[in-house]
């Protein structure tokens, strides 16, 4: 069997829908499992409704126009829009009671944030039956089993994989249809693993089936070696191992979610990255491989912030004091892209959300004088040659670099 993900891009109006469901009925004779995420910006569209309730109260002008978004989509796609339209005001309904459930952020956050998916996997299951597909739809949240963290749902391996095996019997007779990012913890609130983690979830239904292979749709006609948007002589991977993929990953690179290749590496399950605009392309194979002389790959991650943590007594940074600053990250469960020292600080970037800098900088400021700053983006060259090397070290603005055998990475002002 085999398992697809369709991202927002390829979900984001009728026509995309269509075209999906035309990819979806050149494979639909085998088993196949498909992930899809929320349509378009939906996603940022429910962070906006979230944070203007939280400081403002006031949100139905967005919720009118994301509700909108989603009617237009049903009445393009369907003879009979109603019965559709009828789930998916049923699920904005959920969304306003979610908002107004008491919780701390991260809760609350997940309980709305996740109904994107679900919106998304309503009117697209209801199309593919409505084009003759023995469709079924799944909601990933009984079968993808988390701890109890919010946001970033850390996946209990040995309970999904029981929840999800029961799966093989239903895939001999429907094509399923279920959410990315979401999941859920066992005293049944919805939690989602990590921003854009779409990809993720079909790595785990994948290793958790044994599937063939998974095959990720993009707006790219494969893996490229920077975003084509910022460098458009971007060349296409024709394969890549899964180390140099998961590498990638580490730097931001956006192609795929992070956490995805490990599960799909471990099981040996090749990975596609194709073009939903052109399924007849290639795309990207990602396997066990050895590939030789990889051009230099260019990784952009914006929104980034640069803390310095600077003692206060005159003495050095030692070893207890970035103890104390390691500890601190570990329990709000964040991540360093690139650090530095100096005798008398210790500097480190991390990807900026506010509610986590808070908590930080809380921590920190108990020990250190602290320092930071935001709209930061960190350039990332792997397999550099002297030309790349030589051109990004020229960069302006530039507030750290750091370079080693293969790699250089650089922070500079946005």
């Amino acid at each position: 069997m085999k398992v697809f993900k369709f991202g927002g891009a390829s979900l984001k109006n009728a026509s995309a829908i269509q075209n999906m469901a035309s990819i979806v009925k050149a494979y639909a004779g085998s088993p196949l499992l498909i992930v899809v995420s929320a349509m378009g910006k939906t996603t940022n569209a429910l962070e906006s409704i979230l944070n203007s309730y939280t400081k403002e109260g006031d949100y139905q002008a967005e919720l009118s126009t994301l509700k909108s978004y989603h009617f237009t989509i049903c009445e393009n796609l369907f003879a009979d829009p109603e019965p559709v339209k009828k789930k998916i005001f049923s699920i904005l309904e959920e969304l306003t009671e979610n908002l107004h459930t008491p919780g701390d952020y991260d809760q609350v956050y997940d309980q709305v944030i996740s109904l994107g998916e679900v919106m998304s996997s309503v009117i697209v299951s209801s199309y593919l039956v409505e084009q003759g597909l023995p469709c079924q739809w799944l909601d990933a949240r009984k079968h993808i089993i988390t701890d109890t963290a919010f946001r970033e749902g850390k996946v209990d391996w040995k309970k999904t994989e029981e929840h999800i095996q029961h799966l093989k019997n239903d895939l001999q007779n429907h094509v399923l249809l279920t959410q990315g990012f979401i999941g859920s913890n066992e005293l049944g609130f919805t939690t989602t693993l990590g921003r854009e983690g779409s990809d993720y979830t079909a790595a785990i239904f994948a290793s958790c089936l044994q599937a063939e292979s998974v095959t990720i749709w993009k707006d790219v006609p494969g893996v490229m070696s920077a975003d084509p948007k910022r460098l458009p002589n971007a060349i296409v991977f024709d394969e890549l191992p899964y180390t140099e993929a998961a590498e990638m990953t580490y730097y931001g690179a956006s192609v795929i979610h992070p956490k995805t290749i490990k599960p799909l590496a471990l099981k040996q399950i090749p990975l596609y990255v194709k073009c939903f605009d052109d399924h007849t392309l290639p795309g990207t194979k990602i396997h066990e491989c050895k590939v030789d002389k990889l051009p230099p790959l260019i990784v952009f991650k914006d929104n980034q912030c640069l803390l310095s943590c600077r003692v206060t007594d005159y003495t050095f940074i030692n070893e207890e004091q970035i103890s104390i600053i390691f500890n601190a990250l570990a329990d709000l469960d964040i991540k360093i892209n690139v650090m530095q020292n100096s005798a008398i600080s210790f500097s480190f970037c991390i990807d900026f959300r506010e509610s986590k800098l808070n908590h930080l900088l809380d921590r920190l400021q108990q020990y250190f004088e602290v320092y930071y700053n935001t709209g930061l983006t960190l350039i990332t060259v792997k397999n550099y040659d002297a030309a790349t090397f030589d051109e990004y070290r020229k960069k302006p603005g530039i507030l750290i670099e750091q370079s080693s055998r293969s790699t250089l990475q650089i922070l500079l002002r946005a």
